[in-house]
C-alpha cells in the first residue's frame, strides 16, 4: 500500500472532506525519508555502515535458525590514498561512487551493499553459500578492473581487494569476530598482490561443520 496515496485514508476526527490528510501523507513521506537518510551512505548511496551492522546480525541470526548460510564479503579500492593524492578527493569519491554502482548493478535485490568505511564497502548474501557468493564477488572484480573512472582530466584504472567467508548453523562467532575475519582475507587479498578475493578454503569450511564447537572456537581464535 502506498502511503503517499491519501484516498485509503479516513480522517481522523471523522469529517468528509478532512483538511488533515494531506498534512498525514506529508509527515509520512517525512518519516520514510528520514529513515532512508539515517540508513543511506551520502556519497555513495548505498547503504551505510549502520544499517550493515543491523541487517548483518539479522542474518547471522536466521542463519542460525534456518540451518541456511549467510556469506559476507568485503571489498577494499586499492591504493585509495594514492588516488586521492594524485588525482584529488572528487576523483576519489568518483571512483567510489562507480564502484557503489557496479556492486548494486550485480547483486540481487535480496542482498545487500554498504559502504563499510573509507573506500571499503561490504556485501551480505543472505541464504547464500559460499561459492556462489565468491562468484558473482569476482565477476564485480572483473567489471571493477575493466570500467576505467572517467574524470575531466581523463581516465584512471581501479581495483579492489576483496574477502570472503560465511556464517553457517554451526558458527560460534559473533558478529564482530566474523566481520575481522572477513578483513583479514581482504588484507591478505592485498599482500597477495591486489586486484583478487580471498577466502576459506572450501576443504577448510568442510571440516569446520565437522567438528566440536571447542575445536571450532581454536581453528577462529584471534592470534
Amino acid at each position: 500500500m502506498d502511503n503517499s496515496d491519501p484516498s485509503h485514508l479516513l480522517c481522523p476526527v471523522g469529517e468528509p472532506d478532512c483538511r488533515w490528510l494531506d498534512e498525514i501523507v506529508r509527515l509520512r513521506k517525512q518519516v520514510v525519508d528520514l529513515s532512508d537518510l539515517v540508513s543511506t551512505d551520502a556519497l555513495t548511496g548505498v547503504y551505510n555502515f549502520r544499517y550493515f551492522r543491523n541487517v548483518l546480525q539479522s542474518e547471522m541470526d536466521r542463519s542460525k535458525r534456518s540451518g541456511i548460510p549467510t556469506s559476507l564479503v568485503m571489498a577494499d579500492l586499492d591504493h585509495f590514498k594514492t588516488i586521492n593524492d594524485a588525482h584529488g578527493h572528487e576523483v576519489g569519491n568518483l571512483a567510489l561512487r562507480q564502484i557503489a554502482n557496479i556492486i548494486k548493478q550485480e547483486i540481487r535485490t535480496t542482498d545487500s551493499v554498504c559502504r563499510y568505511g573509507g573506500g571499503v564497502f561490504a556485501m551480505i548474501f543472505p541464504e547464500t553459500h559460499l561459492n556462489l557468493a565468491v562468484k558473482v564477488a569476482d565477476r564485480i572484480r572483473e567489471l571493477i578492473a575493466f570500467t576505467p573512472v572517467e574524470y575531466n582530466e581523463g581516465v584512471i584504472d581501479v581495483t579492489v581487494s576483496m574477502g570472503a567467508s560465511v556464517y553457517m548453523k554451526t558458527s560460534i562467532l559473533n558478529i564482530d569476530i566474523f566481520v575481522d575475519s572477513v578483513d583479514k582475507y581482504m588484507y591478505e587479498a592485498k599482500d597477495s598482490g591486489r586486484n583478487c578475493i580471498c577466502h576459506i578454503d572450501y576443504a577448510d569450511l568442510r571440516k569446520v561443520t565437522e567438528i566440536g564447537a571447542d575445536e571450532r572456537a581454536m581453528l577462529f581464535r584471534e592470534d
